[in-house]
This record gives C-alpha cells, structure tokens and sequence, in this order.
C-alpha cells in the first residue's frame, strides 16, 4: 500500500507528538513542578526522618589480679557480668589488649621537681618500647606555670623519646588539671577505634589551673580515657639540691586548717586530723561526688583520684622503686587488660551512674572505671 504526501506528514506528526509526551510512570524531567492552588508541596520538600537515637557505647579496660597482686590473664567472656546501676548488662564486645592505642605522655616541669627530670628522661625508652610497643601513637605535654605540647601525636617513637630525653624545668606552677585537659582533647581528635590513655607523671596536687579535677574526670569517663599516674615527690627533689636553711611555715593560723572538710561533715579538730591524715578512705565515693559536681578535691591526692576514677593505675613515689619500675608496671597493666564493652539504655537518667564488673571467680580482684556522669542539658 503506497502512503500519499499527506499520510507522510501525518505519520510523522504521531510520531513526534508520541517523543514528545512523557510515559506513564516515567520520571519528570528536572525543573520547578507547578501545582495548582491550594495543593501542597508535600513530596518535593519533605525530608526524610532522622532518627536520634543515642548510641552511648562504654569501653571499660579490666585489670584482674589476685590478692596478692599476680595479674590473672586467661579468663574468657562468660567469667565477667558488669552492672549498670545495679541492672546487668550484655557485653557486646570481649578482647584482651587487641586496640591500638592513642597515649598521651603528661610530664611535669615545674622548678620544684627538676633534679627528678633526669630520673623522668630515663623513663622514656620504657615508654616507647614497652607502653606505646607496635601499634601505638603517643604525644607528649609538658607543664608548670604554662602547658606546652612537647610533642604532637606521632607513630615515631624516635620522636617521642627525643621530646622525653630533652624536657627542661619552668616555673614552679604545676597546671596539672589544664595539663589533663590538654591531653583529653588531643585524644578525643583521634579515630575512635583507636583505646585513649593519658600517663601522667608529676606531683600529687595541681597548682594554678583553671580546669578543676572533677571536670576532667568527667570528660574523660565519657570519652573512655584512662589516666595512668607515677607520683614525683618534691621530699626526693629536695635530696637532689643543695641543702638551704629554710624556717618553718605553718600551713595556717593556729586553731584552722588549710582544706574544706568532707563533703557533709563539720570542720572539727578530729574530722580534719582524720581527713588529712588517713589515706585509707575510700576514694571512689569521693569520685563520683567529684564528678557530678565538678569540684576539687583540696588535700587528697588527685593523681590517685584521676587514676582511680578512670580505672587505671597509679604509682606513688617510693625510695626502693625507681620510676623506670613505675612506667614498666603500667606498661604491663596496659597490654594486660581486658577490654569489654556494653551498650546502656537510651533511655538513661541524667546524673551519676555506677559501673561495677564482677568476677565469677572468687577470691580474685577487679579494677575498673566506677561509673560516669550524663549532665542535664544547660538552661
């Protein structure tokens, strides 16, 4: 059948007009889509849900030994259970020193410790050899009246003993608290696969900070940091210098005394000589009473209430044990522990939550993080 001139241009028309007209259930083109009155644009700009559901996920290093201090390294999963506010938790995740690690070397070099930063230096080949070993990243601070990074978090361990072995004193301001924070923000920068450790080696007590213990507790139970400690004694300095006559100083007047009672106690003679003489009180209420307020603790030992309240180990000064010993037994400590971790409800109260981790074995002793603190939202 022959097609006329006419039935041509007509066959070409349904042809184009067929191009021309979108398939049903083919995309628009892109470009403003224009709706009639009244209609709402509900699908072009509704997005989609998000979903805020708070994943709080808790690492805790667990260092189990028996009571005579012999480290315990062969338990499996099934042998610890940890509470939560008393209520059991699952554990998601078991290991035993598997992380690599982001430490942070905290040196005090304050005037008053300075015939102690030799004994320091030699610290160093036992950090990046045994604490730091193969898998880790280390960076080194250094303060007194000033905080200084020493070293920025390198994986060069040649570096980072450079920075140790070359530490020269400063003033005698000792900003231990702004040192610690220093150091929590230079792990929280870090991957968070990778376990965060502060080691700080210096005095007791903190002189000059703006940053108080309890909020650099705070932060660093939150953010699974681990604050190890070796305490430096100014007594040990003193042997080290040359000796000066020097007049006796009353800490304060007669009949006061120079640190706040405990919290809910009177300020009377026999509450003060017990708070500032006896060492055995029990230090982790005080941490969690820190925590949530964030205060100081005037008198007490912070290096030791920082290392308790993150779970690690603190090493006082000792005339038979030299700091090289300290830093060999933390670096033991750090390899040996077992990681767990568990996932608390999203629904959690603001306050002060305690962690206990229990043994199945009796008999044995277990040294973890004690809790750590969800602040309400600021007004």
């Amino acid at each position: 059948m022959k097609c006329t001139a006419d039935c041509v241009r007509q066959l070409a028309l349904v042809i184009g007009l067929a191009f021309a007209l979108p398939s049903f259930g083919q995309s628009q083109p892109p470009g403003p889509v224009q709706l009639k009155p009244g209609v709402q644009a509900q699908q072009q700009n509704q997005k989609p849900p998000v979903l805020r559901i708070p994943v709080n996920v808790v690492t805790l290093p667990v260092a189990v030994a028996t009571k005579s201090g012999q480290p315990i390294l062969d338990l499996a999963k099934k042998d610890f259970e940890i509470l939560d506010d008393q209520k059991p938790q699952e554990i998601i995740r078991f290991d035993q020193g598997g992380d690599p690690l982001s430490i942070v070397l905290v040196l005090e070099t304050s005037s008053r410790v300075a015939p102690l930063l030799p004994e320091v230096s030699k610290t160093g080949i036992i950090f990046t050899q045994m604490v730091m070993a193969g898998n880790g990243e280390a960076a080194v601070i250094g303060y007194n009246d000033e905080v200084g990074l020493l070293r920025p978090m390198t994986t060069d361990s040649d570096r980072v003993l450079d920075a140790i072995n070359h530490v020269k004193p400063g003033l005698d301001g000792a900003r231990l608290y702004d040192a610690i924070d220093r150091a929590e923000v230079l792990l929280e920068a870090q991957p968070a696969e990778r376990r965060r450790i502060i080691i700080v080696v210096g005095e007791k007590n903190d002189k000059g900070s703006e940053m108080k213990l309890g909020q650099v507790l705070r932060r660093a139970q939150l953010d699974n940091t681990t604050i190890y400690s070796i305490g430096l004694s100014t007594t040990a300095a003193e042997f080290r210098q040359p000796p000066q006559q020097k007049p006796n100083v009353e800490a304060s007047p007669p009949g006061t005394y120079p640190m706040n009672p405990p919290p809910g106690t009177a300020q009377t003679p026999q509450v003060m000589d017990e708070e500032m003489g006896n060492q055995s009180i029990p230090l982790l209420p005080l941490v969690a009473w820190l925590v949530e307020h964030g205060a100081n603790a005037v008198g007490r030992n912070s290096l030791e209430i920082a290392s308790q309240g993150t779970g690690g180990l603190h090493k006082g000064a000792m005339k038979d044990r030299t700091l090289e010993n300290d830093m060999n037994a933390i670096g033991n400590d750090i390899h040996g522990n077992y990681l767990l971790a568990y996932r608390p409800s999203a629904n959690q109260a603001y306050g002060y939550h305690n962690i206990e981790v229990r043994v199945l074995e009796p008999g044995l002793r277990v040294r973890a993080r004690p809790g750590y603190y969800l602040a309400p939202p600021a007004q």
